[in-house]
Parts: C-alpha cells; sequence; structure tokens
C-alpha cells in the first residue's frame, strides 16, 4: 500500500464517519391524516403502502419517502398526535445501521429505546430537536425496510414519478438563541457535516448556518430567533422540508396547478433561486431550491 493509498485510508472514514448515503424518510405525525395527506398529494406524493399494525401511511414521488404516522406512540411516556403535524422522524441512508448508531452513542448521543413489535423491524436512533428522533437506515438498495414493515396499497404505481424533477434538498431546523454553535458541534462531530461559508446561500431566505451533508446529497439550515423582530426565543424542531428542483418557475407553475400556493416574498432575489409555500394545517411548509438537473451534491 502507498503512502498516499493508506492517507485515504485513514482520512476517507472520518470525512464520513457513520456512512450517511442521503435521506430515507421524513415522517411527519399528526391526529389528521387525512388532511396532511391531501397536502401531500397536491405537491406531487402518493399513497403507496400502510403499515401493517399501526396507523401510518407511506407517500412517495420519486426517490422521496414521507410516512404519515397518526398511531399513538409507544414509546414510554409518548404523547397522543397533535392535530397541528410536526416533523417527528428524518430517517437517514447509512453504510451500516447498528454500527452508525453504536458509534453516535459511543460520542454522547442520547439514544431512542427501540420499540419493534412482532414482526417489526427494529430501527436504531438517537433524539434530534424537539423531541424528534433521527433514524438509521441500511435496507434501500435490493430491499427495503418497508418490505417487512408496510403492505402495498392495491392498484396504485409504488414508484410514482416526481413532479416537475423534484427531490429531497434538506431541512430547516430552528434553534434556540445562541445555540447555533451547540448543533453546529452535533452535526460535524458525529455526522461529518460541513459547515458553509456565510456567502454560500441557495434558495431565497438567506438565514442561519447552512451544513452539507458528508455524502455531499443534502443540507440543513439551523435558524435562530430574531431579536429584532421580537421574538427572543425558539421551540427547536425540524420546521420545514428543502425540494430541490432544476427549473424553479417550472416547478411553481405546475404546483400551482395542483392548488399549491406560495408566498410572494419582497426579499427574493430572484424566483428562479427558490420559492417558499404558504403554511398548510398551520405548520407544514415545503422550500423549493434551484438545483441543476442530474447534481447530487447541491447547487452551485
Amino acid at each position: 500500500m502507498s503512502e498516499s493509498e493508506m492517507e485515504r485510508e485513514i482520512v476517507e472514514p472520518l470525512s464520513n464517519p457513520i456512512g450517511l448515503d442521503g435521506i430515507e424518510y421524513i415522517e411527519y405525525t399528526t391526529a389528521k391524516p387525512q388532511a396532511l395527506g391531501a397536502v401531500l398529494e397536491n405537491m406531487g406524493f402518493r399513497p403507496v403502502a400502510r403499515h401493517r399494525s399501526r396507523e401510518v401511511l407511506l407517500y412517495r414521488q420519486g426517490d422521496m419517502n414521507v410516512v404519515v404516522n397518526a398511531s399513538p406512540g409507544i414509546v414510554q411516556g409518548a404523547r397522543l398526535p397533535a392535530e397541528t403535524p410536526h416533523i417527528s422522524a428524518l430517517a437517514l441512508r447509512v453504510r451500516d445501521a447498528r454500527a452508525a448508531y453504536d458509534y453516535l452513542r459511543a460520542r454522547g448521543a442520547w439514544e431512542v429505546p427501540m420499540h419493534a413489535q412482532v414482526m417489526e423491524l427494529n430501527i436504531p436512533g438517537i433524539h434530534g430537536p424537539g423531541g424528534a428522533h433521527i433514524y438509521f437506515v441500511d435496507r434501500y438498495r435490493e430491499f427495503s425496510i418497508y418490505d417487512i414493515d408496510f403492505s402495498p396499497i392495491p392498484g396504485v404505481d409504488a414508484h410514482p414519478v416526481a413532479v416537475a424533477g423534484l427531490r429531497f434538498f434538506g431541512l430547516v431546523q430552528y434553534i434556540d438563541v445562541e445555540r447555533t454553535a451547540d448543533w453546529v458541534h452535533f452535526y460535524s462531530e458525529l455526522m461529518g457535516f460541513v459547515e458553509l461559508p456565510p456567502d454560500q446561500r441557495f434558495g431565497i431566505l438567506p438565514k442561519g448556518t447552512l451544513m452539507q451533508s458528508p455524502c455531499g446529497q443534502f443540507f440543513l439550515q439551523l435558524i435562530e430567533p430574531d431579536p429584532k423582530a421580537g421574538i427572543g426565543r425558539s421551540d427547536e424542531l425540524f420546521q420545514r422540508i428543502g425540494l430541490g428542483v432544476p427549473d424553479v418557475p417550472a416547478a411553481v407553475r405546475e404546483l400551482g396547478k395542483r392548488g399549491v400556493e406560495f408566498i410572494a416574498l419582497s426579499t427574493a432575489r430572484s424566483e428562479e433561486h427558490g420559492a417558499i409555500t404558504r403554511s398548510y394545517l398551520g405548520s407544514v411548509m415545503f422550500e423549493l431550491v434551484h438545483v441543476a438537473a442530474g447534481m447530487t451534491g447541491g447547487p452551485k
């Protein structure tokens, strides 16, 4: 083995310590799954499978999976779902789910107790912002987690084409005041995310701190409350989903035909850079971000 090969053996695992490979699914919890389902269908998602034992529905378009969970929590102390939907889980694709979980637990991450019932998969996870869970999935190629826990809906295309080329771009996370450094440390030290320079911005809302996943497939945007707006504290949570699209104006027109309404922002740099939907059901928003066709590492 040459010296350069030895350096790669040492450096590469450190740059992506848990083998991240994109987003597997994003989960909403709500007591009104039909209302949320209608919003998702307007955005182009289609219900493709039902959980075998719980009130959980899988929506999909293209490479994106969104789970709608209306089942009472089975973790000890869990509360019943609220009517207002919230992002309750982020599932990440990794090389080895158990190894990723053990790696993070050894570095101080708080575990989510595994609670699979009979004939269900145990998906390891840790605590994220505001009670949300971050799960790790290594079954996403030939076989998937849905092959075990879900039953396909008869007569439905299991892999509907994405509207206007939409794909996951990332998540916006609201954090408490002066907590940016804590969360940057959490994502960089535990998972290998990289903080981007302040002048490197995507979309139309130039706020907060951007972090890129070590696999280069998605981003996190960390936003503190704005004291100038009289907001001195913020609940920490995953606030909205970012969707990459090769042609923002075309996507806005197509989604508009489907009943999706977008907010006109005076601060927008250009409608070609991005767009944001109005808030549905009191909490559900989607942000479109321009991503060149065929790119996997985010916009330039």
